[in-house]
């Protein structure tokens, strides 16, 4: 759509992208020798990190992006660890806007890889634990 991704400083973080971007590839093949179509889709997601607000000190605008960054992936971490556990009957799709945009990519026939960028800093180590564990 053509929007600029937001950044913004942090105590933390000088370039901290206050949003998640999700670009989407679409791809059609046609087979030669049976004629049939084959369609898929593949997002890349480059998602905001969840961000510990004492460490951060944001206010105003910058906390607002904050609570819905945070508030975003622990929806993300919901539909993860429900679809983890096969017998549930719920999905909490409908908890975020990122989660149901990637509802057909999360769940069913498809494939999930995710990439964690973490702080090597010996600071950071609780919550670069916490982003392995997810």
């Amino acid at each position: 759509r053509g929007r600029n991704r937001v950044v913004g400083a942090t105590n933390i973080n000088e370039h901290s992208s206050r949003s998640h971007m999700v670009a989407t590839i679409y791809v059609e093949a046609i087979s030669k020798l049976t004629k049939t179509k084959t369609v898929g889709r593949l997002h890349l997601c480059d998602l905001a990190g969840s961000e510990r607000l004492k460490h951060t000190n944001a206010s105003g605008q910058r906390l607002n992006e904050a609570l819905y960054i945070n508030k975003s992936l622990t929806a993300l971490g919901d539909v993860m660890k429900a679809l983890a556990r096969k017998q549930t009957t719920h999905v909490p799709y409908r908890n975020s806007k990122l989660t149901q945009l990637l509802q057909d990519s999360l769940g069913g026939n498809s494939k999930t890889f995710m990439i964690v960028n973490v702080s090597p800093a010996s600071g950071r180590s609780s919550e670069t634990a916490k982003a392995h564990r997810g």
